[in-house]
């Protein structure tokens, strides 16, 4: 049994969720985890903190609180209303949004770790050359940082693809709006169609078996360029 109509467009909308979510992470993480691993201010604590919530925050409980702010009657809510935004709960907007925010420790950390790896001498030999600091982050830092950022990009990317608990209560169920696979997977259960069901499955396993595969030959193949 092939997939459906359906499940092609769950797929669909899935793979451009991610990957909206993967380039948004890298643009919001990237400059916070230079920031984190290079700051002394007493911020830094509570910050990395918060950052790393989603780890340890069960998703429902995460998406309730971002569905009650982001509603009708939420501070968030009445500012995207009084933008003229509508609201974003039940939207491709807030779904977005919601995976972005649920998704950020896996973009901040890889990264995060990267940069404190490098140390400060790079940053240090490219002052004395009279490079800017902005122009040695983007020619020196980054390089030397490219590990951590392909790290950040794939377990973006993947942990998007696997979200259920964020998805349903920020996005709902809605065919080609918010449906995506995992929640494709979830409607085809309850209504007791496991054949399609395992189709979706399988794939999930498939992709989830290649990414940690591909994590491990990348980082067996960064230890031996180490010296």
């Amino acid at each position: 049994m092939a997939l459906s109509a359906d499940d092609l467009n769950a797929v669909w909308l899935t793979l451009r969720l991610a990957s909206l979510t993967t380039l948004l992470l890298l643009l919001i993480a990237t400059p916070l985890a230079w920031w984190l691993a290079h700051t002394r201010s007493w911020l830094r604590a509570p910050l990395g903190a918060v950052v790393a919530l989603p780890l340890v925050l069960p998703p429902t409980v995460l998406g309730f609180y971002l569905l009650v702010t982001l509603g009708p009657n939420g501070p968030g809510g009445q500012l995207t209303q009084w933008l003229g935004l509508g609201t974003l709960p039940f939207t491709f907007a807030g779904l977005l949004l919601g995976s972005v925010i649920y998704s950020l420790p896996f973009a901040v950390q890889p990264l995060q770790h990267a940069f404190e790896a490098m140390g400060t001498r790079p940053m240090e030999v490219a002052a004395t050359l009279r490079a800017r600091p902005l122009d040695a982050f983007f020619t020196v830092a980054l390089p030397l940082a490219r590990p951590g950022l392909v790290t950040a990009a794939i377990l973006s990317f993947a942990h998007t693809v696997g979200e259920f608990g964020m998805v349903l209560m920020m996005g709902g169920n809605i065919p080609g709006q918010t449906r995506v696979v995992s929640t494709q997977i979830y409607g085809h259960v309850e209504a007791l169609e496991y054949a399609q069901a395992h189709w979706l499955a399988g794939g999930m396993v498939v992709f989830s078996f290649g990414v940690l595969l591909g994590l491990g030959l990348l980082q067996r193949k960064n230890a031996r360029m180490l010296p």
